[in-house]
């Protein structure tokens, strides 16, 4: 478990976003992506009968259709333990293998940091 309050205040933030997202829509999830000029892009699971996706895949392409051309960090919030491969590989294709994924729970904490790679 990683300490919320020993996070970069910049990560905090799109925790913070996330969690926001989540709650607000009532969804699964909520996830909040930060792009090379510190801009945050904020969705939330997407379930229509024709069209699912994750809320890091859905704002990885609210980045994508807002001309971000990389990004920062990712964070996802969400009951699951783990960050899927699939949302992984939204985030490597815009950001690369490095960039850190990180995975809280309801309550905002910080349960891991994971790369995209």
């Amino acid at each position: 478990m990683t300490d919320s309050s020993a996070l970069d205040p910049e990560d905090r933030k799109i925790v913070t976003l996330a969690r926001s997202a989540r709650a607000r829509n009532g969804v699964p999830e909520g996830a909040a992506v930060r792009d090379e000029t510190g801009r945050t892009y904020v969705a939330g699971t997407v379930a229509l009968d024709s069209l699912r996706l994750s809320a890091l895949r859905t704002a990885v392409a609210m980045a994508v259709a807002s001309g971000a051309k990389s990004l920062e960090a990712a964070a996802v919030v969400t009951d699951s333990e783990t960050v899927s491969d699939e949302d992984r590989a939204a985030v490597r294709d815009l950001g690369g293998p490095e960039t850190p994924v990180l995975l809280a729970g309801p309550d905002g904490a910080v349960r891991a940091t994971v790369t995209a790679g």
